[in-house]
């Protein structure tokens, strides 16, 4: 697991983060994974006034968050979730680390263990763009959200939004929100059928519940 990969100070990264804080309902416990730096952390906790803690696998991000207040340990999605009981917060958030995690299903279900309802967001590796590097150039696609050559990258599981779609009914979960955000950081229209979202959507942000 690592870091987001999404600069902070970028116009597309500031979506991200609002967009998921937008899901997230005001006076709730919330667990954010790969948290990074904190921003959303702080955002959370600021604006919502949410009781916010976070795990980060990177020492630096740990510290960076401990100097701002926030309550962030050292841990790995991929092996450490299991350690938290059963509904122990409202939301368990993975913003643009899911494709890090060696284990992305078994991640996706924890989360749901533990939280009432989990949010993720991922870059989607069926944008056209990306599509279009890979047939005309031949070549592991580099764009502005996933900036690093195929041998420096921490990704290792890439997906698309309609792979996601197909994993949230392989653990059995529901969709309660999606929002797909364009090349300008702009929100697709909501309506639009899962094909379009697919095609033109350089990055999604679910919002998911079990379905009992």
């Amino acid at each position: 697991m690592s870091e987001r990969q999404f600069p902070v100070g970028s116009d597309t990264a500031r979506v991200d983060l609002l967009v998921v804080a937008d899901m997230v309902a005001s006076n709730t416990r919330v667990l954010d994974i790969g948290c990074g730096d904190g921003t959303l952390l702080r955002l959370l906790a600021e604006d919502r006034g949410v009781d916010a803690r976070g795990i980060e696998l990177s020492q630096r991000g740990v510290n960076d968050c401990v100097a701002k207040g926030l309550s962030v340990i050292q841990g790995d999605a991929d092996t450490d979730l299991i350690d938290y009981p059963d509904d122990s917060f409202d939301y368990v958030i993975l913003s643009q680390t899911l494709q890090a995690t060696r284990n992305p299903k078994r991640v996706l279900e924890q989360m749901l263990r533990i939280g009432r309802r989990a949010i993720v967001s991922f870059p989607n590796f069926g944008h056209w763009r990306i599509r279009g590097q890979l047939i005309f150039r031949g070549r592991m696609p580099v764009t502005e959200n996933l900036p690093l050559a195929w041998y420096e990258t921490p990704n290792i599981h890439f997906c698309t939004i309609r792979d996601f779609v197909a994993l949230v009914d392989e653990v059995d979960a529901k969709i309660d929100r999606a929002v797909a955000l364009d090349s300008s950081g702009a929100p697709m229209r909501v309506s639009a059928p899962w094909w379009v979202w697919n095609m033109f959507g350089e990055q999604a942000v679910f919002l998911l519940e079990r379905q009992s």
